[in-house]
C-alpha cells in the first residue's frame, strides 16, 4: 500500500490550495482517507476524515467551514480543499488510510497506511 500526497507550497494568507492523496494497493471504496497535520514543534493532529463506505465526511473545529475532503474513487484519490488559509495552517499534512476503520471512528488516534507529508506554508 502505497499514499502519495502532493499540492503543497506557499500561499498568502486568505488563499487557497488543493492537496491530492494519490492510494495505491487497496481497492476503491474499501478504506477511508484522512489528513492530519503537523505545525513546527506541535503534535500531528487529525483534521478531517472521509468513510470509506458512504462517503460520510468529519471535520476538526479548526478547520470546518473552511476545509473540504472528497474522493473520486475511480482514480483512487482523496483531496483537501483548504480555503481561507491563515498562519496558524501552516504545518507539514500529511494523508492516511485505514482498511479497517471505514467509518472514520476516532480516526485521530492513527490510521493504518500513511503518505509522505506535503509542507503547506501560509505567508505574506
Amino acid at each position: 500500500v502505497q499514499l502519495q500526497a502532493s499540492g503543497g507550497g506557499l500561499v498568502q494568507p486568505g488563499g487557497s490550495l488543493r492537496l491530492s492523496c494519490t492510494v495505491s494497493g487497496l481497492a476503491s471504496e474499501e478504506y477511508s482517507i484522512a489528513w492530519f497535520r503537523q505545525g513546527a514543534g506541535r503534535e500531528r493532529d487529525g483534521i478531517t476524515c472521509i468513510s470509506g463506505s458512504d462517503s460520510g465526511v468529519y471535520y476538526a473545529d479548526s478547520v470546518k467551514g473552511r476545509f473540504t475532503i472528497s474522493r473520486d474513487n475511480s482514480k483512487n484519490v482523496g483531496y483537501l480543499e483548504m480555503n481561507n488559509l491563515s498562519e496558524d495552517d501552516t504545518a507539514v499534512y500529511f494523508c492516511a488510510a485505514d482498511s479497517e476503520n471505514l467509518g472514520c471512528t476516532d480516526y485521530g488516534r492513527g490510521m493504518d497506511y500513511w503518505g509522505k507529508g506535503t509542507q503547506v506554508t501560509v505567508s505574506s
